[in-house]
């Protein structure tokens, strides 16, 4: 089944990928044909196959391909914004990791992918702005020398304040909305199986989570818990309780 999940997201067969992974739980998601499954993902832009891949327990983010990219290199080289992001907030993936010296971010300041610039700061991952004058590592360096109007600021004032400038992207992204309605749908998703809980840590800090919501939303992940999927999430309190909670992630 493994290369008929490759070829299904090399080919963009979204629907197809997504119903093998689900009907194959045993499904090796680290086999590789020179790239492997979630290369592939992030190479042609399959943010939700990369998303589904993220949540499987055997899964090795940092895997290379026989070239040595891996797969968030790739997302950065090819300015996946979606993909980036997604990578990015899975602690697992070493985000600075060098592929025949060049960094990712190097990468993404040499193309000029501002978003990615942007989705990076806010993130909160760790930066290598690399070595002065460094034609591999240097990133404000070739950002100045390709002329990226937009990213040498943005560059700039992150290597001078980090924090402030993190601050003031999330408030512009709208980052803590984003970050509490991922929240809110991961929940959700548990609640009703459609992912599962694997290991007594997850488990532990799914609960965690629960229980400092208000009583109304523990009521309706209670009900979806026992298989009702009936109940609506009030609008009124619910928006502050899981924005509170993206603030503590």
């Amino acid at each position: 089944m493994e290369r008929e999940l490759y070829n299904a997201i090399e080919k963009g067969r979204i629907r197809e990928a997504e119903e093998i992974l689900r009907d194959n739980p045993t499904i090796d998601v680290n086999w590789a044909d020179g790239w492997s499954l979630l290369r592939v993902a992030c190479r042609f832009e399959r943010d939700s196959i990369v998303a589904l891949l993220l949540t499987h327990p055997d899964i090795d983010v940092n895997l290379a391909s026989r070239d040595e990219w891996t797969p968030f290199y790739t997302a950065c080289y090819n300015g996946h914004t979606r993909c980036v992001r997604l990578l990015l907030n899975d602690p697992r993936v070493r985000v600075n990791e060098a592929i025949n010296g060049f960094t990712p971010l190097w990468e993404v300041a040499e193309n000029g992918f501002i978003d990615i610039v942007r989705w990076w700061i806010a993130s909160g991952r760790e930066m290598d702005f690399g070595v002065f004058g460094d034609r591999k590592t240097d990133v404000l360096g070739v950002a100045r020398k390709k002329n990226s109007m937009q990213v040498v600021p943005l560059l700039e004032r992150a290597k001078n304040n980090l924090e402030k400038t993190r601050y003031e992207l999330r408030l512009e992204l709208g980052f803590d909305d984003q970050v509490a309605a991922e929240v809110f749908a991961l929940m959700v998703f548990v609640s009703d199986g459609l992912l599962a809980i694997r290991g007594e840590d997850k488990a532990v800090r799914f609960f965690a989570i629960a229980t400092q919501l208000p009583l109304e939303l523990q009521m309706v992940l209670c009900h979806r818990l026992v298989g009702s999927c009936k109940e609506f999430v009030p609008v009124g309190n619910s928006e502050m309780a899981f924005k509170r909670l993206a603030s503590m992630i």
